[in-house]
């Protein structure tokens, strides 16, 4: 299946609604804040293990925002984008990869926290019985992975790396829930896809790769929080709540971490166990630790995660998967660290 017919089937309605981009950072001090604050709070998330999924099930961001929250669950980042492009979230949980498939299509987002830099919790898994044992063998096989996605950015590197071509493996865009059916139903040979589904896979499967691995490749991706611009631009003040809500849920991870292992396996529904080994395999970041120069920097001074994004545009356009890398500059517009400066005053 070919990746640039996939996405461009999936972005056409997006960049028909999207007519701006990034633009220049707003921070919390903007003039632009209306006295008026809306009566509603839209947040898109994702099934993950994650600071993000602690702060809802603790009830952070309503104490933090102090207004109604509705929270609309997706089963990929390529979700939250449409959603977000249509204006039906304010906040959205997403992989670094479908944040610069947005930008590079111009929805109007800033990345305004990093959640996690993914690690084992994402993982390319095969069938004991596909006769699969490197990725070399993935030739000829079937291979699910939610396309536009951090695990489909690592997984057409893993095949670069390996020196794979692309067109000799049959990827599937499939979403978690279709792969592990399909995987049920012996209709695909792998996948490379995120906890929870992750685990379900390995009862009769094994890991081949993970992101960490990756990861020490050169190939980083993480899992961000994002913002529709002209919520921000209107509301800066409840961006930095938003960003308290998630410091919060960091906070008692760092303080109580078996309430927080509990409260995140009945969020998903796991066991403690698998909950306590889901978090483990990535990185959370704190606030602190977030505008260090290795990750989003400070509004001085942006940091590496904005030459982290651009690789990751330049990757997907060399793969024909988008039709634009924008220029550095953009992606350093998009990045707007000010929301956690002004949260840690």
């Amino acid at each position: 299946m070919k990746l640039k017919k996939i996405i461009s089937g999936i972005l056409v309605g997006i960049i028909s609604v999207v007519i701006i981009g990034c633009g220049s950072s707003y921070t919390s001090s903007s003039s632009n804040t209306s006295s008026k604050i809306p009566e509603v709070i839209n947040i898109g998330t994702q099934q993950m293990p994650t600071d993000e999924t602690l702060a809802r099930a603790k009830d952070f961001f309503s104490e933090e925002l102090g207004v109604k929250v509705n929270i609309t669950e997706f089963d990929s980042g390529k979700d939250v984008n449409n959603a977000l492009a249509s204006n039906s979230i304010d906040f959205g949980l997403m992989g670094s990869t479908p944040a610069v498939v947005g930008i590079s299509n111009n929805i109007p987002l800033e990345v305004i926290w990093i959640h996690d830099v993914i690690g084992d919790v994402e993982a390319l898994a095969v069938k004991n019985n596909s006769n699969i044992n490197e990725i070399k063998d993935l030739v000829g096989k079937k291979i699910a992975v939610p396309t536009s996605s951090t695990a489909h950015y690592s997984l057409l590197n893993a095949l670069r790396i390996n020196n794979v071509p692309e067109k000799d493996v049959t990827i599937l865009d499939m979403q978690p829930n279709d792969i592990y059916a399909a995987w049920q139903r012996g209709d695909i040979d792998g996948a490379y896809v995120w906890e929870p589904t992750l685990s379900k896979l390995q009862d009769d499967g094994k890991i081949i790769i993970t992101s960490r691995q990756l990861a020490e490749q050169g190939v980083l991706t993480c899992d961000v929080e994002v913002v529709r611009k002209e919520f921000a631009e209107k509301y800066p003040d409840l961006v930095t709540k938003y960003i308290k809500a998630l410091e919060k849920a960091d906070d008692l991870y760092t303080n109580s971490p078996d309430d927080a292992v509990k409260t995140i396996a009945k969020a998903l529904g796991i066991s403690e166990e698998d909950s306590e080994k889901q978090i483990k395999a990535s990185k959370w970041l704190n606030g602190k630790e977030q505008i260090e120069d290795k990750y989003l920097g400070t509004s001085e001074s942006k940091g590496k995660f904005v030459e982290t994004l651009k690789s990751t545009s330049d990757f997907l356009l060399d793969q024909k998967s988008i039709t634009n890398s924008p220029d550095i500059s953009v992606f350093k517009d998009c990045v707007n660290p000010s929301y956690i400066e002004e949260s840690l005053k």
